[in-house]
């Protein structure tokens, strides 16, 4: 997507404070924090939000959600942590690119 923030992060003409990044995903700090540790995870593909995903992404989908704990826990979240993903206008998606937000204080 050629007006897509996350896409442009992706391709590196937009740069990010990036904590991991495989051939699927990528994982960056967010911009404007709302807990000590806020990290954003993304999927390298295009997926406008986790309403437009379809039985293709499965696989991806489980990629990231088992990520999820490492990338946490890397990040100095030993104590545990929360997880957001934010679907649609009304869900207070501000970004249409499916991300997930990790969040939580250091132990």
């Amino acid at each position: 997507m050629d007006n897509c923030l996350f896409c442009k992060i992706v391709d590196k003409k937009i740069p990010a404070s990036v904590v991991y990044e495989d051939e699927n995903m990528l994982c960056f700090k967010d911009i404007n924090p709302s807990a000590p540790v806020h990290l954003l995870l993304i999927p390298k593909t295009h997926v406008d939000s986790l309403a437009h995903t379809q039985p293709k992404h499965e696989t991806l989908l489980g990629k990231m959600m088992l990520k999820v704990p490492q990338i946490a826990t890397d990040a100095g979240l030993t104590n545990g942590f929360k997880t957001k993903i934010n679907t649609g206008k009304g869900g207070g998606q501000e970004v249409f690119h499916l991300h997930i937000h990790i969040l939580g204080t250091p132990a």
